[in-house]
């Protein structure tokens, strides 16, 4: 435009946060990781925090989500397809995802001697869990859809190590780090990812409301061909080469192993009726299917469904805190970067005390969300562990529940920070908080994560006895912590509890557990105001409150490097 005809001059707008990097710039996480066992694991996620931080991550990020994937019912002769097709920066993700194994690295022990090591349970390389849930949690920031079936895959092994006659093919194409998005059978690919199908219309989260029906083709039994008929309401990443899905056979609720393609290289009738159209996740396909007679093979014995799914469900309950923790952490990030650019009233946003208030408020929050996440993977690394077993029976479902409710009210309060231009879809604000409720909702919902609790707390009442005397010798040296496991065992001692207090228990299981560990391992600045405000506050419904003796210049320094 000719200079006469310039009305304005563009100023006082931040730059664009990108050209980072994710995991050098995240003192938290880099704690986390050293503190909880991956200290070796550094340096590549160093330059994983850097290739996901780039400027061209973030531009993959917004194509996927701008150009969601489509499903192509039939071809132009009327023959099934059943093919979803995707944007080439969903791709991009995948391959880089896969590259890095985070689909793979915790069962990566499992590829020297695959038929030995799923009979004797092998040994998790050192800090392995840690290290892929970093890897995950930097992912995430980059472009949180294709996590599904990342985490899924991952997953996936849990249950499929149920059944060594079906691990044992599968397992090579799993543990591989090329992304291979091609339509073929299986033994045609250089890799393979894994989804899920569990609900239906009728019941939701009650799967055992399910009616797809499962016939055995000859003798069947464990290992054995079926024939399932029936749909599923929702069905994740449809383009996976195989889905875990549960069904009723004649002993009741079992768990199959669902392919794209046959044996013999015909493709499995696994009719896909449409895509969901949903409020985030868009770079995620997740689809309504009916399978007409489609092939499947059990996962242990009939009847016992639900106890192997478990095994895929609890590791993804870990993503889900993981996934959410890195996306409050870039919802934060981006906040503080913007105050630091952005002036009102001729001072810097990050200057105005309320503002600087509001960011610290979440950053304690973020720091929190990490620690719980990454004392968590620690516990998957430690199987055979009593102390760690127990840790992660008990506070997968409270680690869950908290961050992923957490994340959407955080990830609002950071949207506000940027003001309008925070509303507007060119920005990273909005598509984050599209994104973030998905893994609140996902494997298991508030409720469920209470009852969850509260099962294991009837099935194994010492849990929560072992949980509260580790957390109380933290809580000698803090009074708010030790008022705040008063509190906690008051509630446990309620015979109420189970009708009504759960939400309660769940929540107060949550900060304690991130009291004490911010606490013991956080600066003073981060785990004193945390403490205090959380554990020792009063009510209040919004960020930047109950602050006032805490140094939030200190806790947003920390939050973001200058």
């Amino acid at each position: 435009m000719p200079a006469t005809f310039a009305t304005h001059d563009v100023f006082n707008q931040s730059p664009p946060f990108e050209g980072r990097n994710l995991f050098s710039d995240d003192a938290a996480l880099r704690e986390a990781v050293v503190r909880e066992g991956a200290e070796g694991m550094s340096r590549p996620l160093t330059e994983f925090g850097g290739k996901v931080g780039s400027a061209e991550a973030f531009e993959r990020g917004r194509l996927a989500n701008e150009f969601p994937p489509r499903l192509k019912t039939f071809d132009s002769r009327g023959e099934r397809l059943d093919v979803v097709e995707f944007h080439p920066a969903y791709h991009e993700c995948m391959t880089l995802s896969m590259a890095e194994g985070l689909h793979c690295a915790p069962w990566q022990h499992l590829a020297a001697d695959p038929l030995n090591r799923l009979a004797s349970g092998g040994k998790r390389a050192a800090g392995a869990t840690v290290a892929r849930s970093a890897g995950c949690y930097l992912a995430a920031q980059m472009e949180a859809g294709h996590c599904c079936p990342i985490t899924m895959t991952n997953a996936a092994v849990a249950t499929l190590r149920l059944e060594p006659t079906l691990a044992r093919v599968w397992l090579p194409k799993i543990l591989s780090r090329s992304y291979d998005k091609s339509f073929r059978p299986m033994s045609e690919k250089s890799s393979v990812t894994i989804g899920m199908g569990m609900t239906e219309k009728q019941g939701g989260t009650d799967v055992r409301a399910n009616t797809t029906r499962a016939e055995p083709v000859g003798a069947g039994g464990a290992g054995g061909e079926y024939l399932l008929t029936g749909h599923k309401w929702f069905m994740s990443a449809p383009m996976c080469d195989a889905f875990l899905v549960l069904a009723q056979a004649k002993a009741g609720l079992s768990c199959f192993l669902m392919p794209r393609f046959l044996p013999d290289g015909s493709v499995n009738p696994i009719r896909f009726q449409r895509l969901k159209d949903k409020l985030g996740n868009r770079s995620n396909a997740s689809s309504e299917v009916e399978f007409a007679g489609a092939h499947a093979w059990l996962i242990g014995e009939e009847g016992r469904g639900v106890p192997a799914i478990i095994e895929m469900v609890t590791w993804t309950r870990l993503d889900c805190a993981v996934s959410s923790a890195g996306m409050m952490r870039l919802a934060v990030a981006n906040a503080v970067h913007h105050c630091r650019h952005r002036q009102a009233f001729q001072k810097r946003l990050i200057d105005q005390p309320l503002m600087t208030a509001v960011l610290a408020d979440m950053a304690l929050d973020v720091e929190a969300a990490t620690a719980l996440s990454f004392r968590l993977a620690r516990a998957f690394e430690h199987p055979d562990d009593p102390q760690e077993s127990a840790w992660r029976r008990l506070m997968t479902p409270v680690t869950k529940y908290w961050v992923c409710k957490t994340a959407p009210a955080l990830v609002y309060e950071a949207m506000e920070c940027l003001g309008g231009n925070g509303y507007v879809e060119e920005g990273l604000a909005a598509r984050l908080y599209r994104e973030v409720p998905v893994n609140a909702i996902w494997e298991g919902s508030g409720n469920v994560m209470a009852l969850d609790v509260l099962r294991v707390l009837q099935k194994e009442p010492d849990v929560a006895a072992q949980l509260i005397d580790g957390l109380g010798d933290a809580a000698e040296d803090n009074r708010h912590l030790k008022a705040h496991l008063a509190r906690v065992q008051a509630l446990l001692g309620d015979a109420r509890t189970l009708d009504f207090n759960g939400r309660a228990l769940i929540e107060g299981l949550a900060l304690a557990a991130a009291g004490a560990l911010l606490g013991e391992h956080a600066p003073p600045d981060v785990g004193d105001a945390f403490l205090a405000s959380r554990l020792g506050g009063g009510f209040r419904q919004s960020y930047g409150q109950g602050l006032a003796r805490a140094d939030v210049k200190a806790i947003v320094a920390r939050a973001l490097p200058t």
